[in-house]
């Protein structure tokens, strides 16, 4: 779905699917430098990731393995809550594992941060985190992100992976939701 299907919902367009896909290619290019010889897992985070997760594995060169969580802080509403749940956990055993956290956005920190902290304390080697979007403005905690796509506002962003109420994960672009969407069930 494009983000035009859906204009009447969008207060602004950020970022086009070829913008996307062009900072994807460069993700990858520092993660293959980064990694080379290495053996690394990529931890995708349900379900924005998704997309990001794809895109990513499939532009790396260097063999990876993959795994994912599901991790909740937001529940329906727009911002996070800071009560982080596991709703899936891991298969893998992270024992001496290089793992790369992939996320789709940052906003608080507070969902990262527990999340490194939780896969360090597993005994991975080490714990970096890629995610394609990052929301200074917005940090309640600094989170050391080794791979940062863009930097945005703190505003309410759908597309490629990111939702409101489970809605638009589908768009190929990134877009600002229009408040007259969710301001009335806040």
């Amino acid at each position: 779905m494009q983000l035009s299907d859906i204009s009447d919902d969008l207060e602004s367009t950020l970022f086009t699917e070829q913008q996307i896909a062009d900072k994807i290619a460069e993700l990858a290019l520092r993660i293959d430098a980064d990694y080379a010889g290495e053996r690394l897992l990529l931890v995708g985070v349900l379900k924005g990731a998704v997309m990001v997760m794809a895109d990513l594995a499939r532009a790396l060169t260097l063999p990876i393995e993959m795994d994912w969580m599901a991790v909740s802080s937001y529940g329906s509403g727009t911002q996070s809550s800071g009560v982080v749940k596991i709703l899936k956990d891991l298969d893998t055993d992270l024992t001496d594992r290089k793992v790369l956290i992939v996320e789709d956005i940052i906003d608080s920190g507070l969902t990262l941060s527990w999340l490194q902290a939780n896969l360090r304390s597993r005994g991975a080697a080490s714990v970096e985190i890629c995610a394609l979007l990052r929301k200074p403005a917005a940090a309640k905690v600094q989170v050391q992100v080794r791979y940062a796509g863009f930097e945005i506002a703190n505003e309410f962003v759908i597309g490629y992976g990111l939702d409101y109420a489970d809605k638009y994960r589908n768009l190929r672009g990134i877009g600002v939701l229009a408040p007259h969407v969710y301001k009335n069930t806040q």
